[in-house]
């Protein structure tokens, strides 16, 4: 008669072959398998194909499903606990029981983000007490699965980051050891503390860090495939992807929670799911990557999007939306390291195409990232899990808008609309924009014309989201500015000087990793709009004042058409526009100038209400762009292209231009969040970059702090 361990093993290694068809994109072979029995493995395994498909393509009608599948797991998992306590052999390393507790962890938070998919109020409160209910689980998990922290285990990076990251330990944890070590030398007294606090999310609250190493003799070893595995890796994902989610929180909810006693610890949060990205096991795929990032800052309070941020996808999201990094070249090596470590594992997985592609970008080979994309979309390659596929077209069509590759762009934004439902009216309007872009004004009113009834069809919870709410307003001010001009708004496109898909990529920071000559290539296009901006660059050809005295007899001069941007809204958008390109190629006075202006134009603006605070953010991250190619040089910028100062100073003088730079970021943060109020458009999203920003200057402190130690 075979044990309830022995049974978990058996079901264990069954159900990782169901995951193994998933990452692999084949997902009818992924549900066969998981559909050949009946327990809480498998059960899952059905709950989380239900619940990809939902959330990488939008298919609101398969969270029934996922909601049946994965109660059924929650259930017999927690069936199985409780059968655990009434024997006393456990075959694992650790209690008995554990295994079954993790599994119920994972059934109760996936429960949790099937709630939040929904975008209902009942959903997102049937969400939070999932997670206050998991979070809980999790954290006991932790402590008793890693009463001496983490340092002790190994993560995909090949090398470690500048600011190594301090041990963490739980004094609480170590007087509940059950832990089989290889070594009985553990510490006799732990190197850290649980933080002591109140309130209804005290459970919450993170392990703090210490600054004790820790022996290898600490780590649990672990067989590939065994449950020993599942509990270690299925532990540390958990309990870092709690404290990513809850560190990125929008301002005004870390607000609330912090006052209810909640806080997180996102460095502890990157080790553990880096931990857990190490192993074999469907925690350490998952900690590698848990979806896509397409609608990040993009749905309200982000709830629904935040809970879907993994490792990898954490990484990706860094590198391309705070602006700058403390220690680029570590998230790189990083993220390459689980890339290539799932690419090899899953070659044909669409996930691990995905990011090989965005690290090519961010590497700022653009034409690489779009090649693998094409490749990874070809039609001889297999095409069976088309949410998957939804993800490499959506980043194709960003990484070819951000070349100026209009028409190619736009043609992948309308693939889009065959893929998934989120949104039809957004993909629709961005191809229009590209059209612009290309003087193709016919097409772009066809496809603007479609956007209002495609807005109205897909309704989330009743409500708009976050970008139809703009792209309504952008229309009606487009339509307002075309019968000022002439007497009718049905030339409307005709007034449409900046491209709206430009524009909207400003919210996705398209701008930041282009290369030199697509930079120059829209301050040339910006910059001969009429009336020309005043601001001087190096980069702005000089051209004739058109308010110059005229030579010759007033009489025979033609009537001088209307100026293409005749509101403050235009003048301010193009400013960003013109300072971000600036930054990224490297001309940084310049840059200055121009976003001083975009933010100097907030009390005139009437529509596009969210510049102001975003010329703000990138004011930011330019002066620590600047600060950083005073000292180390800029990635993606040739030196003698650029304004970088190249003297030579010293490290004292290094760190005073740092501090200056810090303090001044800092500042432009809180102006930037005064401005981005409920009633600005994506100031979400703006939020959350400015939460990601403020936590690479921590760690660019920590950095110098123990380079001058």
């Amino acid at each position: 008669m075979t044990s309830i361990d022995d049974d978990a093993q058996k079901q264990l290694t069954d159900a990782t072959c169901g995951f193994d068809e998933l990452f692999q994109n084949e997902l009818d072979n992924a549900r066969k398998i998981f559909a050949d029995s009946d327990s809480p493995f498998h059960q899952l395994g059905l709950g989380v194909c239900a619940f990809l498909e939902a959330a990488l393509g939008m298919e609101t009608g398969l969270l029934v499903e996922a909601q049946r599948c994965l109660s059924l797991s929650e259930a017999g998992s927690k069936k199985q606990l409780k059968a655990s306590k009434y024997y006393a052999k456990p075959t694992t390393k650790f209690p008995s029981g554990t295994e079954w507790e993790l599994l119920n962890s994972d059934a109760v938070i996936l429960l949790g983000l099937n709630h939040a998919l929904s975008e209902s109020y009942m959903g997102y409160l049937q969400c939070l007490y999932s997670l206050n209910s998991a979070h809980s689980k999790f954290t006991k998990l932790y402590k008793a699965v890693y009463p001496y922290g983490l340092d002790a285990y190994a993560t995909p990076a090949p090398s470690p980051p500048q600011s190594n990251t301090p041990s963490t330990v739980s004094s609480a944890a170590s007087s509940t050891l059950s832990v089989a070590t290889t070594s009985t030398a553990a510490p006799s007294t732990p190197a850290s503390t649980i933080s002591k606090r109140s309130g209804f999310f005290s459970r919450f609250t993170s392990v703090s860090s210490s600054t004790t190493s820790l022996p290898l003799e600490t780590r649990v070893h672990a067989e590939r495939g065994s449950v020993d595995e599942l509990i270690l890796s299925g532990t540390a994902f958990g309990y870092g992807l709690f404290n990513l989610v809850f560190s990125l929180l929008p301002a005004k909810i870390r607000g609330v929670v912090g006052f209810l006693g909640f806080t997180s610890d996102r460095k502890l949060a990157l080790q553990a799911l880096a931990v857990s990205a190490n192993f074999s096991d469907v925690h350490g795929v998952f900690a590698g990557a848990l979806t896509d990032m397409r609608r990040l800052g993009f749905c309200g309070s982000g709830c629904a999007d935040l809970l879907r941020l993994a490792l990898m996808t954490y990484h990706g999201v860094v590198l391309l939306l705070s602006g700058y990094q403390a220690d680029e070249q570590h998230i790189l090596r990083q993220y390459r390291a689980i890339v290539d470590k799932l690419s090899t594992r899953y070659p044909r997985g669409s996930l691990w195409i995905l990011n090989r592609a965005k690290i090519l970008r961010m590497s700022y080979d653009t034409e690489g990232a779009i090649k693998v994309l094409q490749d990874g979309l070809k039609p001889e390659r297999p095409h069976t899990f088309a949410q998957a596929d939804g993800l490499l077209i959506f980043e194709l069509a960003w990484t070819l808008l951000s070349q100026r590759r209009y028409q190619e762009s736009a043609d992948t934004f309308i693939d889009m609309t065959k893929i998934n439902s989120w949104s039809h009216g957004t993909y629709y309007f961005i191809a229009a924009g590209c059209h612009v872009s290309l003087g193709n004004l016919g097409k772009a009113k066809e496809l603007f014309e479609q956007i209002p009834a495609l807005l109205d069809k897909k309704k989330i919870g009743g409500k708009d989201l976050p970008t139809e709410v703009f792209i309504k307003k952008k229309l009606v001010f487009y339509k307002e500015k075309a019968k000022r001009l002439t007497g009718s708004e049905d030339d409307y496109v005709k007034v449409m000087k900046i491209s709206p898909a430009e524009e909207l990529a400003i919210f996705w920071n398209t701008h930041a990793r282009i290369p030199r000559d697509v930079a120059i290539a829209h301050i040339t296009e910006l910059s001969v709009l009429t009336p020309l901006p005043t601001i001087q660059s190096p980069l702005i050809p000089a051209s004739p004042d058109p308010t110059a005295s005229p030579t010759t007899p007033t009489a025979t001069l033609p009537t001088l058409p209307p100026p293409d941007l005749d509101t403050p809204d235009e003048l301010a958008i193009r400013a960003l526009l013109l300072g971000i390109t600036h930054r990224t190629a490297g001309s940084y006075s310049a840059a200055r100038a121009f976003l001083a202006d975009a933010h100097a134009r907030h009390a005139q603006v009437k529509v596009s209400t969210w510049v102001g605070g975003v010329a703000l953010f990138e004011q930011a991250v330019l002066v620590l762009k600047e600060a950083q190619a005073r000292t180390e040089g800029v990635p993606g910028v040739d030196a003698h292209l650029s304004d970088a100062q190249t003297e030579g100073l010293s490290e004292a003088k290094k760190r005073e231009v740092w501090a200056e730079a810090m303090k001044e970021a800092e500042g432009f943060f809180e102006k930037a969040l005064a401005l981005a109020t409920q009633q600005v458009d994506l100031s979400s999203r703006l939020d959350s970059r400015i939460v990601m920003l403020k936590d690479e200057i921590a760690l660019k402190k920590e950095m110098l702090s123990m380079g001058s130690a």
